[in-house]
């Protein structure tokens, strides 16, 4: 054992030699984490003994497909051709499939048990004396999956002499969704217009839909939604369903069926219709019939994504049913089919004017256990809408006898675009592992979700996807690891959002230690450090009104009171901070009694969310010892500090990967200290406005003056669609 780590860190250190003297090659960020690039010398000389010959079958598309992906992956980071053979001739040899399958790997007995449709096995064994890695699954699906796991490994230069894995994922349903419109254009979409191009479908499939179905296949997503939830009704048309049909085809051998998010009112708008009654018997009719035409085409289609009643879109409360009515009339006409139904909990118009966060849980409550078996109620992490931090939506742990269903915002809506640097994994994180007390301790997010707290079956996250034409996918790179860790989080939201950062940069970039340990410190402080220049302290929703960019915490100019930054701070001369506590919105209440108790004592809420539930004073004492106002001026200033370390951390690494991705970093690291710096200054000058404070001592005043920041106005801004 010893001598065996003792190879295996003289291999590390060679590597590490080898990729600072070796040139870099140009890339544009295309291949994703699926570099498949030659490993240097030592690492192949270890791994060639282990890989001497490929036994995997094609009889089925998903077996062809995990065996090209095999033969890709393995002759590229090995840089010669894998063998394939249908039995074992040397040591070294990989076997994949299933027991059904093959009768070398029925032949192991392996225990497949409890694997399910998705999980798999990688185990080092012996075959006719021959040492050889069997990667077993139920089913191809599973498989595939665990080529994948298989080629990580080696991707992140981890021994393979001696495996033992079982991965079975926490969540059934691990869903893309796609903000796209069937015009190309990409809501909140900072990477180019969409991928899919109706006009040329179903005749052309671009490749670029293979590729995307390998990278999502890779960590595990199983479901894509491919258009916007403000959905037209047109995505049901036959024209539309034959072209979803292709795009259901390049999928499908990647484990991944596709869904639609549809409008309520379709049958007015399509079916001639004069009502969408949920509970009207012709409604119910047209809904049948159009599961039963879309099935004929996609026999595995997924179902339907639901946005009803919020922000102006259709749904059942036009004529007086509740949410459960309406999801309840869809999920019959696709129960029959195996589909299911994600209707989207995120309601809010000015019926309730008083708190905006407070309405999802206060018409979804009362549903509790009044949906169907295959209905999932889609949750925001948070009440408000995807902020840089928010605590978690109190319907999670406040509906046991319904199963909810995660969103996540992986597309930075309001963390940036594609130019800030922003891991969203720790914000993934802290989310998923907040305690709902719901059955007392440990009763966390991510046990609501996986449906262990309860007993739920039907289980599922969701994210809404950061994909666009430009050729890297995502904007930039490093907006391809909030892809990644999505993907991760999915299959098991337990995971540490840190290891899944170093695989992700292993993978993406390079094993070179010096290059790794402080890429992923940098992505691990990112997160916070954006909290911090933009909205520190629990503050929330402070982004220039619609477009969501830059800061505007001074706006008042949206129609809708819950759309004015100036709602969700309520700063005045006293103090600052939006009060939810049993004085104020009572907010608090919806959460468990021991988490009410907490944050509606401004003593024992956690800093982080302060200004979140109380409004509290200029001159309150933090912990810290300072005032409430020198706090804020802090925390703003680090936020830009921790930018302009990030700066310098990157500009220390210049040669360790390609020209290339480098520059584009370094040049989006620039964008964001300008941009960090502009939201702090402006909320500093907004704030001191407001408060008649001085400047605690030591700190800079704003660049510009306060008029000068709301003069500022923005046209053209990507991913807003009101141009």
């Amino acid at each position: 054992m010893r001598s065996r780590m003792r190879a295996w860190a003289i291999v590390t250190l060679m590597l590490a030699m080898i990729s600072c003297a070796s040139p870099s090659r140009a890339e544009d960020g295309y291949e994703l984490w699926l570099r498949y690039h030659p490993l240097p010398p030592a690492q192949v000389t270890l791994y060639n003994h282990q890989a001497t010959e490929l036994i995997a079958g094609a009889a089925t598309s998903t077996q062809d497909v995990t065996r090209s992906e095999l033969q890709r992956g393995l002759s590229g980071l090995l840089g010669h051709t894998v063998s394939l053979s249908d039995h074992i001739t040397h040591d070294g040899a990989i076997v994949v499939g299933t027991p059904g399958s093959s009768a070398l790997i029925g032949s192991l007995h392996l225990n497949t048990q409890n694997l399910g449709s998705d999980g798999y096995l990688i185990r080092s064994v012996m075959v006719n004396g021959h040492a050889a890695t069997a990667i077993v699954a139920q089913t191809d699906v599973g498989a595939l999956y665990g080529a994948f796991h298989f080629l990580r490994l080696l991707q992140t230069a981890q021994p393979i002499e001696h495996l033992d894995l079982r991965e079975t994922p926490r969540l059934k349903l691990r869903v893309l969704d796609h903000w796209d419109y069937l015009n190309g254009q990409v809501e909140r979409g900072y990477a180019g217009a969409s991928i899919w191009d109706w006009w040329k479908l179903p005749d052309w499939r671009a490749p670029r839909y293979t590729d995307y179905a390998r990278a999502n296949a890779s960590i595990g997503i199983n479901g894509t939604v491919l258009n916007n939830v403000n959905a037209g009704a047109i995505i049901l048309t036959p024209a539309y369903l034959q072209k979803v049909a292709a795009l259901a085809d390049v999928f499908r051998p990647y484990g991944i069926r596709v869904y639609l998010s549809i409008r309520f009112s379709a049958p007015i708008e399509i079916g001639g219709l004069k009502t969408a009654d949920p509970l009207d018997p012709q409604v119910q009719a047209w809904w049948h019939a159009k599961a039963d035409e879309i099935y004929k085409l996609i026999p595995d289609f997924g179902g339907f994504l639901v946005k009803a009643n919020s922000e102006g879109q259709p749904g059942p409360e036009d004529y007086h049913r509740t949410h459960a009515d309406g999801a309840n009339m869809l999920a019959d006409a696709l129960a029959p089919h195996g589909g299911v139904v994600m209707w989207r909990a995120f309601v809010y118009s000015q019926k309730n004017p008083e708190d905006r966060a407070k309405q999802a849980y206060d018409e979804f409550k009362p549903l509790d256990g009044r949906f169907h078996a295959n209905v999932l109620v889609q949750v925001k992490n948070g009440p408000i809408d995807f902020q840089p931090r928010e605590p978690f939506h109190p319907l999670f742990g406040a509906m046991p006898k319904t199963p909810l269903m995660m969103e996540f915002e992986i597309t930075k809506e309001y963390l940036g675009f594609a130019t800030h640097l922003v891991y969203l994994g720790p914000l993934f994180e802290e989310v998923l592992s907040a305690d709902t007390m719901a059955r007392g301790n440990g009763s966390t997010v991510a046990k609501v979700i996986d449906g262990s707290l309860e007993g739920h079956p039907l289980t599922g996250m969701a994210g809404d996807a950061n994909i666009g034409t430009d050729r890297n996918w995502c904007g930039s790179d490093f907006n391809q690891a909030n892809w990644y860790v999505f993907g991760r989080l999915a299959w098991n939201p337990m995971q540490s959002s840190r290891s899944i950062a170093e695989d992700w940069v292993r993978m993406t970039f390079t094993n070179d230690q010096a290059f790794v340990k402080p890429v992923v410190d940098m992505m691990m402080g990112s997160r916070e450090a954006t909290v911090d220049y933009m909205t520190p302290l629990g503050l929330v929703h402070l982004m220039g009104p619609g477009h969501h960019y830059g800061p505007a915490p001074w706006d008042a100019s949206e129609s809708e009171a819950d759309w004015r930054p100036v709602y969700y701070h309520r700063a005045d001369h006293q103090g600052i901070g939006f009060d939810r506590t049993s004085t104020g919105s009572d907010a608090v209440a919806q959460y468990a009694p021991a988490l009410a108790a907490q944050f509606n004592d401004v003593k024992q809420t956690p800093e982080q969310y302060l200004l979140y539930f109380h409004h509290v004073p200029w001159d309150y004492r933090m912990r810290s010892g300072q005032t409430l106002w020198h706090e804020l001026v802090a925390h703003y200033t680090q936020g830009v500090e921790d930018v302009k370390q990030m700066q310098e951390t990157w500009q220390h690494l210049d040669g360790h990967i390609d020209a290339e991705r480098y520059r584009q970093v370094a040049a989006f690291l620039a964008v964001q200290e300008k941009e960090a710096q502009w939201w702090r200054d402006a909320c500093i000058a907004y704030f001191q406005s407001i408060s008649g404070l001085p400047l605690p001592p030591g700190y800079a005043p704003p660049q510009r003056s306060l008029t000068y920041y709301e003069s500022l106005k923005f046209q053209y801004v990507p991913g807003f669609s009101s141009w």
